[in-house]
């Protein structure tokens, strides 16, 4: 029996990247490479267009970049959801144009293993995006 993919069907990479999404809990972050290195596939470009066409059912705001710095024209919204959320926060400088502040990435940031952020150390990982704990460049 052969399959007949309708128009509303995803990309099985999009695919992927939502589901690596779905599994960020509350208060956590993983960055566009991360969830690439994670699924060993593409990068982090890839993961922003999945996400940016099809990234709205899913914790969009847990997808980050490297930097921190929240996604423009999606500030405020996902301000709102990393408050709920408890996630870590690093403020903005009084200088700095509307006090946006970004994502303390050295705690926020999500390695992709279940149960690793209640076990993670000091700096906030308990090791790489993968679950054999590798590490390696984070974009």
């Amino acid at each position: 029996m052969s399959e007949n993919p309708t128009s509303d069907a995803l990309p099985e990479y999009a695919e992927r990247v939502l589901d690596v999404a779905e599994l960020i809990p509350p208060g956590r972050v993983m960055t566009y490479g991360d969830i690439a290195e994670w699924l060993g596939d593409g990068g982090p470009r890839q993961v922003g267009r999945a996400m940016a066409l099809y990234g709205s059912a899913v914790p969009w705001w847990r997808v980050v970049r490297s930097d921190g710095t929240l996604l423009p024209g999606h500030e405020l919204r996902a301000l709102n959801h990393y408050r709920a959320e408890s996630t870590p926060l690093r403020e903005a400088p009084a200088s700095a144009d509307g006090h946006v502040p970004r994502l303390d990435m050295r705690r926020a940031r999500w390695d992709g293993v279940p149960g690793a952020a209640a076990d993670a150390g000091a700096d906030g990982r308990a090791g790489g995006p993968g679950a054999d704990g590798g590490g390696g460049a984070h974009t």
